[in-house]
């Protein structure tokens, strides 16, 4: 295989391997029934005026699968965490206990699983898309590439291995959807 062939190869792959590490930050964001750090991430806090990430301004713990606790490193931040949980809208109601706050997670209803079972596939879909068109962008420039002078032999093995890489990455998405939604499916 030509350098320039590799080198196609070499940038879809690391393209591919993009498009599954966002995936699978996106998934970590989907509730499956556990409660995680991960779900507060996207609450933001006014600390003495500024926006800030919650994680920045207090500690989040797990202490058990059916419940959050948020330790502000700040007594008087309290206040504002608290409001800035309700305000997220996320379904929970933190109790304050002076120190900190306790986040008790509901369990899912069946409803709400199949909703979230949904917003897995529509991710995933996602990444297919994304993938396919790191194929597409890879098969362009092998194309290219003959007006440099590669054989055509060359561009159709080209093709072939980033055909395969596709399918590689497409099956992996699958693998990866699949766990998510045992796991959001298992009580």
């Amino acid at each position: 295989m030509s350098e320039e062939v590799q080198f196609s190869y070499d940038s879809a792959l690391e393209q591919n391997e993009k498009v599954v590490k966002h995936l699978e930050h996106e998934l970590l964001k989907i509730r499956a029934g556990k409660a995680s750090p991960i779900m507060l991430e996207s609450i933001y806090v006014d600390y003495y005026g500024v926006r800030t990430p919650l994680n920045q301004v207090a500690n989040i713990a797990t202490p058990d699968p059916r419940s959050l606790v948020v330790q502000p490193w700040d007594k008087n931040m309290m206040e504002p965490i608290d409001k800035a949980i309700q305000a997220a809208n996320l379904g929970f109601n933190p109790q304050n206990n002076g120190d900190l706050l306790r986040i008790s997670v509901p369990p899912l209803t069946e409803e709400r699983r199949k909703q979230l079972v949904k917003q897995v596939k529509t991710e995933g879909e996602t990444a297919k898309v994304g993938i396919r068109n790191v194929r597409r962008d890879a098969n362009e420039e092998l194309k290219g590439l003959k007006k440099d002078g590669l054989s055509e032999d060359d561009i159709k093995e080209g093709e072939e291995k980033i055909q395969k890489l596709t399918d590689q990455f497409i099956k992996k998405v699958d693998e990866i959807l699949d766990a998510k939604e045992k796991d959001i499916m298992s009580i």
